[in-house]
Order: structure tokens, then sequence, then C-alpha cells
């Protein structure tokens, strides 16, 4: 999967520095409310929250000290694209 690469204004609860980059699914967490409708006040809508795995290298580039290591994310699949899907550089 891939993080969708938008910078929208407001509350996201998407780090930054994953957006643009490649991972994989390592188990969906079920639904949870949207917190970035929750945080101003609405109706949220539940999303599937998902655990996404990315290795190191994709993170940070292949000059990591650990390339292989990975590193796991919360989330929400309304920030998910698949991996093909075009994508900012």
């Amino acid at each position: 999967m891939r993080v969708r690469a938008d910078m929208p204004p407001g509350h996201v609860r998407t780090p930054s520095y994953l957006r643009g980059k490649v991972g994989w699914v390592e188990r969906t967490l079920g639904p949870f409310p949207n917190p970035e409708q929750l945080a101003y006040g609405r109706n949220a809508t539940p999303l599937p929250l998902m655990r996404i795995r990315f290795s190191m290298a994709e993170v940070w580039g292949n000059a990591t000290d650990a390339p292989d290591d990975t590193i796991d994310a919360e989330i929400y699949s309304h920030w998910l694209e698949p991996a093909e899907a075009p994508h900012a550089p």
C-alpha cells in the first residue's frame, strides 16, 4: 500500500514523513471513528485502521544504518491507495 502524498490543511493523523511511502498491511485493527472529523467536533465515520509496516530503506533511503529494519504505523484506510497508483514525487 502507498500512503497518499497529500498535504491537506487542518488536523490530520498521518505522519508527513510516511506520505508517498510504500509499505504492507501488517494487520487490520478494525473500524474506529475518524479522528480528523472528531478534531472538529463532527460526527466521525468509522473507518478501517490498518497497521502498515515500512522498511527503513523506504522511509529514510538506502543510506540508513539498518535498511532492513522496519517501522510500523497505524494509518486509516482513507489515507491508503494501491502501491501501483500514481503518486506525487
